[in-house]
């Protein structure tokens, strides 16, 4: 696609040379790295290439921006609209196949929220899984048979290490597609912040659910994470979404919304262990980013001066 998409550029007309692609692994990342000729770098993608790039490309002087892993939460309050609620979750976990940097991968129910998770599972459990390009379909594969082992190794440690699986997603055949690389929707329950499948980005359709008692151990335990991608509240209370804005740690905040990505005229807020820089992505801070500024100063006489005395001043109006 990157390959067709970079081609339809040039039959629009942009130059040759504005856009390249380049394929490979390391020596590709050290190439754009180290070349002089490479002032700054984008990157999107897990935290051992995201901090390599930073360091690599800002040890030789270039500017860096680093969108790196992510553990997006979802916290439940139990005055939410419940079947609003059930629906974002849904959408926001196992769409694309759990497969995208603002995948919400973990919910967070609080109080009598937790009454909710048979439901949750139910409405996961009508989701079509199948081929992309077939009609109706909610889930797709996986992007390569690793990558589904890595997801089923990770389900795993969590039922070994004590949660439950009210939906288990793994063998799941797919009729035409014998051998794809297919991962149903997969629920894990009971989660504590000590286990692997919560303190790892999955990056496949696995949502982990945790309980909670208040709104301030929710707050917290969103904290205590390392990642600072994106996060959600669901509720009908302004009072506790304002607390939750205002003292989450996060750089972007849903109130009611699963995938709060802004729309392009505002950046992308990732922080904490998600990003590495100091100019995020999109809007003002994007422009900033791949620019760079300049100051001219002028001065402009009606007349030629009139004394022949230098003035060692900084240039100021009069």
């Amino acid at each position: 696609k990157a390959v067709v998409s970079t081609q339809s550029t040039g039959d629009a007309g942009l130059p040759k040379g504005v856009l390249n692609i380049i394929h490979g692994t390391h020596d590709s990342v050290n190439f754009i790295c180290d070349n002089p000729d490479i002032k700054a770098i984008s990157f999107v993608g897990s935290n051992q290439a995201g901090t390599h790039i930073y360091e690599r490309g800002s040890k030789n002087g270039k500017r860096v921006q680093s969108n790196m892993a992510a553990k997006n939460h979802g916290v439940i309050l139990p005055d939410a609209n419940k079947e609003n609620t059930l629906n974002q979750l849904c959408g926001a976990a196992f769409g694309a196949a759990g497969q995208r940097c603002m995948a919400l991968s973990v919910a967070v129910m609080v109080g009598e929220a937790r009454n909710w998770i048979p439901e949750l599972v139910e409405r996961a459990q009508k989701l079509k899984v199948t081929a992309g390009n077939q009609p109706g379909a909610d889930v797709g594969p996986v992007i390569t048979p690793q990558s589904k082992a890595r997801i089923e190794r990770l389900i795993q440690s969590g039922v070994d290490e004590g949660a439950a699986l009210p939906l288990d997603g793994r063998n799941i055949q797919v009729d035409g597609y014998e051998k794809g690389n297919f991962v149903g929707p997969t629920i894990i329950s009971e989660v504590k912040p000590n286990m692997e499948c919560y303190r790892e980005e999955i990056f496949g359709p696995v949502l982990n659910v945790l309980e909670v008692e208040t709104l301030d151990e929710a707050i917290q335990l969103l904290n205590d994470n390392p990642y600072g991608n994106g996060c959600a509240i669901f509720t009908n209370s302004g009072a506790a979404a304002r607390k939750f804005t205002n003292e989450v740690e996060v750089g972007q905040v849903g109130v009611n919304v699963p995938i709060p990505v802004p729309l392009p005229m505002f950046s992308f807020t990732g922080s904490r262990g998600s990003f590495l820089g100091d100019a995020n992505f999109y809007g003002k801070a994007g422009m900033n980013f791949y620019t760079q500024w300049k100051t001219v100063t002028t001065l402009w006489k009606e007349e030629d001066a009139k004394t022949a005395n230098a003035e060692v001043a900084m240039p100021r109006m009069q």
